[in-house]
């Protein structure tokens, strides 16, 4: 089921594929659309998860207001989302300002959270590094292309919107390391190893969680669910399939681990060998 829902009194488009899985929201990227990360990785996830996925206000099929754009009022979007049109909490899969919006989410409604997912994500602005967007390179082509194929606002407001994302990203969001730990779900911290989110902030934001998992891709920049959806998509269903932390042989961040650690006896072949270093 695709089509506008109101959200708050706003016509939100809204694509629900359904499933008799847990349910699984999107949370697209800014300057682009729930369609980006549905056709990416969505159809993996889909065949284990009722997957739901919204376009923000100004972005994608969801018309623009007169507001400036700003990180808290896109996290009240997706709670209302996950009350008007999940019905149930979900895990949440977040792409960019969707994996800030994630958090937001999972600090300010933790009941209607399971486990998170945030791909290329900040906590605070200062973790992005300074890059000049070329209006005429391949990326921002495309994005001005999916907008203009889109939005019901017309190819002229597209200026409006890079303005408004502009303006929110060089001062939102503004979260502190001591706010992040206080997420009280498991969060796996998924980046590309030539992200402009910085890997020092990726760190610092995996390390300040409680229940954080973090992955970096290789050969992959900030446009990883498009470049590499496999291997994301497989990142993603392994982490929300496992029960309980992870179980590792020297956990030293997880030292607590839920059930002792049970190492594969050797062949008695390789005993005798003594491969024990």
């Amino acid at each position: 089921m695709a089509g506008r829902v109101d959200i708050d009194g706003h016509p939100t488009w809204v694509d629900d594929r359904g499933g008799a899985g847990e349910p699984l929201l999107l949370l697209h990227g800014g300057l682009s659309n729930s369609d980006a990360l549905l056709n990416s990785i969505g159809s993996g996830l889909s065949e284990q998860f009722r997957v739901v996925a919204f376009d923000r206000r100004g972005h994608g099929y969801t018309a623009d207001t007169d507001a400036g754009f700003h990180y808290d009022d896109m996290a009240i979007e997706a709670v209302r989302v996950l009350e008007d049109v999940v019905g149930a909490p979900a895990h949440l899969v977040g792409w960019s300002d969707g994996g800030i919006i994630a958090l937001l989410v999972a600090l300010r409604r933790p009941d209607l959270v399971d486990k998170l997912v945030v791909i290329g994500a900040n906590y605070h602005h200062d973790g992005v590094m300074s890059v000049e967007m070329d209006p005429h390179s391949p990326a921002m082509q495309e994005l001005g292309n999916a907008y203009l194929e889109r939005s019901p606002d017309g190819a002229g407001h597209l200026e409006v919107v890079f303005s408004k994302s502009l303006a929110m990203s060089s001062s939102e969001p503004a979260l502190t390391t001591a706010d992040v730990a206080q997420i009280p779900r498991p969060v796996l911290v998924v980046v590309g190893d030539d992200d402009f989110v910085t890997l020092p902030h990726t760190v610092s934001l995996y390390e300040a969680l409680p229940e954080g998992q973090l992955a970096v891709v290789p050969g992959a920049s900030h446009a990883l669910p498009l470049e590499q959806p496999d291997t994301v998509t497989g990142l993603i269903l392994n982490f929300l399939a496992a029960a309980g932390p992870p179980q590792t042989l020297f956990p030293i961040r997880r030292a607590r681990p839920a059930r002792p650690w049970s190492p594969v006896p050797l062949p008695a072949t390789e005993k005798a060998r003594g491969t024990h270093r």
